[in-house]
């Protein structure tokens, strides 16, 4: 059975930082390309980045020069940096593969912008 248990939010002040971490388990990652997504209340989930097996990086818009992911393979497990942050970063974030597998959606980890 595939999980991802997503650990490291927060309540945090506009501007400050979180490091969100999420281990796989059940799947050997590090043939994955794997991605964090965030839902906001009364929002669709939006993919937010992605971290292919070789370690190539991937943004949207809103994020990009503020938000940075990684991997370890050898501990099955993606980090997302986040800087800056913003009010609208407001949301619960996931990570999953990309594309996501439905089936497999963790609890996620919250993320509160808020002064």
């Amino acid at each position: 059975q595939v999980l991802f248990v997503e650990s490291g939010g927060g309540l945090v002040q506009p501007g400050g930082s979180l490091r969100l971490s999420c281990v796989a388990s059940g799947i050997d990652s590090k043939f994955a390309i794997m991605a964090w997504y965030r839902q906001a209340p009364g929002e669709l989930r939006e993919w937010v980045a992605s971290v292919t097996g070789t370690g190539d990086t991937f943004y949207a818009d809103s994020v990009k020069g503020r938000f940075t992911t990684s991997r370890e393979n050898a501990k099955n497990t993606v980090h997302l940096q986040m800087n800056d942050l913003k009010p609208d970063d407001t949301a619960t974030y996931h990570c999953n593969t990309y594309p996501p597998n439905d089936a497999t959606w963790g609890q996620g980890t919250q993320v509160t912008v808020s002064s």
